[in-house]
């Protein structure tokens, strides 16, 4: 545990397992993390039959999901329990049954309890999707219990 209190990565990557242990939202839409680092997730999820509505095209829900998935990974990251104070997000164009979504989300701002982080979802083939800006807010605990954080009251 040593290494995961001095390593940000270390600490980010045994949140992240922590975390994907207890998301069953997450595991049940058959979301993959391909990367998380401090302030910065990377989740994809394929588009199924089951995820289109009646024009044909993904749910917007289920964009939002992925996007929401991502921000929660990146925002977490830290080993602070953090949750959504707000979301948006802006549909730009449709994703189909097939596609492979990839959400991407960035840190913009972490400041005292609160954050702001951008989320970009786009297809494999590098369409852009969707943009998601989520609005983070630290709440008592950590992730995982009992680690020590050295910025924990920051």
């Amino acid at each position: 545990m040593t290494d995961q209190l001095t390593d940000p990565q270390a600490l980010a990557d045994a949140v992240t397992q922590a975390m994907w242990s207890r998301d069953r939202a997450t595991q049940g839409l058959g979301m993959q993390i391909l990367s998380v680092k401090p302030g910065y997730a990377v989740i994809a999820m394929p588009v199924r039959g089951d995820m289109v509505n009646g024009h044909h095209i993904c749910h917007g829900g289920f964009m939002f999901i992925l996007a929401d998935s991502a921000f929660a990974f990146a925002c977490n990251s830290y080993n602070q329990n953090t949750v959504a104070s707000s979301c948006n997000i802006d549909f730009l164009a449709p994703a189909r049954e097939g596609d492979v979504l990839e959400a991407e989300a960035v840190e913009r701002s972490l400041a005292g309890r609160t954050g702001v982080y951008d989320i970009t979802v786009r297809t494999r083939t590098g369409k852009t999707v969707a943009l998601f800006r989520g609005k983070s807010y630290r709440i008592k605990g950590e992730v995982i219990a009992g680690l020590q954080h050295s910025d924990a009251d920051a």
